[in-house]
């Protein structure tokens, strides 16, 4: 890794030969806390459209995504090879046949590498996994769960529709058939401590997971969120808050997980809070001054134990 925590970036150049960029698509699914299968109006802090750029305006094809989205980094990033991420809201929440044409579609382009696909754990069945190992054996597959937090009681405030027990499930089944998981967590959520993020991290570092995104809690307009946030219900982080729990927070997690994510990127007309104004860089740099100060990184709490995460687990509780 580089001298402070292992980058997805760090990551790609050990698989691929070639620079691999990301292309983000909406390909038109729904999420079971929206429709009535697990609850309705999704989760208070999303407003899709805010994080996802396929989902501003009228949705293109899958087709079409992809074309615009290898064109730009072609461009701008001189981008040689392409994963495609299934996005936005739930990404296996659909029929079999569904899934697999979506799937196949983004892979008939000769420069995918690999599909990445976003969902959650009360959307990954068995049936569902099995196809998953398909298409891990042609290709690079990484299913990216969003967590989000281990806490039960913070799952139901956010209206997550689902509990830790079952996203617990989920890893094990997919882990079990040799898929790579990515976890999505958001550090600031209403009514976290300190020591209740600490504790999501711990879990996170024995759950045998490869990847790992990150971000702040920010608030989107025309969000629940919002409303709670203008009623006085929580404050969102400073940015030196964010810089000490990240920190704090990958000191706890093993070196050999890759971080996908440390920084969310909303901005413009849909953020309302935090405005720190300031670059993905200028974020980043700030991580790693810390980290340079404090003499430590990622997984750094880990090298002293048999296992990482064998004594803090046991204290965590849901």
């Amino acid at each position: 890794m580089n001298k402070y925590y292992f980058s997805y970036s760090e990551y790609l150049k050990n698989i691929f030969p070639f620079k691999v960029y990301k292309i983000a698509l909406d390909a038109g699914f729904t999420c079971p806390n929206r429709d009535g299968s697990a609850g309705y109006g999704g989760c208070i802090y999303c407003d899709n459209k805010s994080f996802s750029p396929n989902s501003k305006g009228e949705r293109k094809s899958v087709h079409e995504q992809i074309l615009k989205g290898m064109e730009f980094y072609r461009k701008n990033f001189n981008a040689e090879r392409f994963i495609v991420y299934f996005q936005a809201y739930t990404n296996t929440y659909g029929p079999a046949g569904l899934l697999k044409e979506l799937y196949d579609e983004a892979l008939s382009f000769p420069d995918v590498v690999g599909l990445s696909i976003g969902t959650r754990p009360d959307c990954l069945p068995d049936d569902v996994l099995d196809l998953l190992v398909d298409y891990s054996n042609k290709t690079h597959l990484s299913v990216e769960i969003g967590l989000q937090s281990m806490h039960n009681e913070t799952l139901r405030l956010i209206n997550r529709g689902h509990n830790y027990e079952q996203f617990s499930d989920a890893v094990m089944r997919a882990k079990q058939r040799g898929l790579k998981i990515c976890v999505h967590v958001i550090l600031g959520l209403p009514g976290e401590t300190h020591e209740m993020m600490m504790q999501t991290a711990d879990a996170l570092a024995g759950s045998d997971i490869d990847g790992l995104k990150i971000h702040h809690l920010y608030v989107a307009e025309k969000t629940l969120l919002e409303k709670m946030y203008n009623a006085g219900e929580f404050k969102t982080l400073a940015m030196d808050e964010y810089i000490t729990l990240v920190c704090d927070f990958l000191e706890r997690i093993p070196s050999g997980i890759a971080i996908q994510r440390l920084t969310g990127e909303l901005k413009g007309e849909f953020l309302i809070s935090p405005k720190w104004d300031v670059s993905k860089r200028v974020i980043l740099s700030a991580l790693e001054k810390e980290f340079a100060r404090r003499s430590t990184h990622q997984g750094i709490l880990c090298e002293s134990k048999v296992s990482c995460h064998s004594e803090l687990v046991s204290e965590s509780k849901i």
